[in-house]
């Protein structure tokens, strides 16, 4: 019993402080990067790695087509990574329609998404390298507010804020929408500390020297190549920007069994990345990074663990007991109900981690609020039910996908991209 206490303690001391931490990097830093002119249109590479990608593939070049960008500085070179679908019929089609584009088709044998970006990072001519997931929507105009932020020799990559589309439509997609929203929030918040650890797959800007130079992106069938290179980028101290003026669509999952999957790939894979790159962890030669950032994962993982197992003590113990209170009188549910006597004292609560709870709820609220702002999105704009849900049960699904990172890693399950 005590020990349950003293673990929830310290969960609680530090769900507390990050919380506090990045609300005062807010307060202090504030939120929003100036805006810059783009002068100059250099050559830029749009490569769109693809496995059975049917469905979406021609929506997402289309949405590069229609880039506010001089089309003849622009070349889009599609990897298809041994697709069993039709993926390379959809491509093809979009290629026959718009000959006068630079638009280029790889097919190769399935090698993961890190050998995909690869072989196109192999071909392509640009300046930079533009990566835009296959089930992906750019907004017109991406480039022109990413590329201006290209101005100092340190930077290494520019990304857009990642939006879930409307076309994800069911309460588990719009619960998304809001856990995006937020996580574009304080990924500013981290790009003003250089503290971001992951550089998405939707239209992330790479300047293609550096992807090169630091030897590309891992094929060894890394679950997050997009986490990894940002890993990579930091152990060699570029810079990452993250910028909120544009945006970019995406497909959230719209079944529980896809979700989990997506999260446990991209959560196991974070965890993974974080002990291959254990030496940048609390190491003050990365600054905040290493400091603050680097156990972040390690440290969400066991709050999550931690709160949903205590969850489960406390639902199940007193059904355990009411059901051994039971056993004695020999099931007999009439003369237990007859006997049973409802105890319950204000004095009883544990009001210091009531407390907790309380401020810990209001900065979650806080923060929602000025997410939605700086991301000019409506709080209610998908509805109050689907807002509820986020607030108070979203937890439960991720805590489970923790649970089940936790299983896989011990019975050392592997999973494919």
């Amino acid at each position: 019993m005590d020990l349950i206490i003293y673990v929830l303690w310290v969960t609680y001391f530090f769900s507390l402080f990050f919380a506090v931490f990045w609300l005062m990097t807010f307060l202090t830093e504030g939120i929003g990067i100036k805006e810059k002119k783009l002068k100059k249109f250099p050559l830029i590479s749009v490569v769109i790695p693809a496995y059975n990608e049917e469905k979406s593939i021609q929506e997402s070049i289309k949405s590069v087509l229609k880039l506010d960008y001089p089309k003849n500085k622009l070349e889009i070179v599609v990897v298809n990574d041994g697709s069993k679908d039709g993926t390379r019929e959809k491509v093809e089609e979009v290629i026959k329609k718009n000959q006068d584009w630079k638009i280029h088709l790889i097919n190769k044998k399935n090698g993961g998404k890190g050998s995909a970006l690869n072989a196109g990072l192999k071909v392509i001519k640009g300046k930079y390298f533009v990566c835009l997931d296959a089930d992906s929507f750019v907004q017109k105009n991406a480039l022109r507010k990413l590329l201006p932020h290209f101005d100092r020799k340190d930077v290494a990559a520019v990304l857009p804020a990642l939006k879930v589309s409307k076309k994800s439509s069911n309460l588990l997609q719009k619960m998304q929408h809001y856990e995006y929203i937020i996580n574009m929030f304080y990924k500013e918040l981290m790009s003003k500390l250089d503290c971001i650890r992951v550089t998405p797959g939707p239209f992330s800007v790479y300047k293609t020297a550096v992807l090169r130079k630091v030897g590309g992106f891992d094929e060894n069938r890394n679950l997050t190549e997009d986490l990894e290179m940002a890993l990579r980028l930091q152990s060699y101290h570029y810079k990452i920007i993250q910028v909120l003026n544009t945006h970019v669509l995406t497909i959230a999952p719209k079944t529980l069994k896809g979700v989990y999957k997506q999260r446990n790939r991209w959560y196991k894979g974070s965890v993974l990345n974080t002990i291959k790159y254990r030496k940048m962890l609390l190491n003050r030669k990365y600054g905040d990074f290493g400091i603050m950032e680097m156990p972040t994962t390690l440290i969400s993982g066991a709050i999550a663990l931690i709160l949903l197992f205590s969850l489960a003590y406390y639902t199940l113990k007193p059904i355990i007991i009411n059901a051994y209170h039971l056993s004695l009188v020999n099931f007999d549910i009439i003369t237990y109900i007859k006997s049973w006597v409802f105890k319950f004292h204000l004095l009883d609560l544990n009001y210091s981690l009531i407390a907790v709870g309380v401020i810990m709820f209001f900065i979650s609220i806080y923060v929602l609020k000025k997410s939605h702002i700086v991301n000019k999105e409506k709080v209610l704009g998908f509805g109050l039910i689907p807002l509820a849900f986020y607030l108070f049960m979203y937890f439960f699904i991720l805590a489970m996908v923790w649970l089940g990172i936790g299983i896989d890693l011990v019975l050392g399950r592997k999973q494919k991209w």
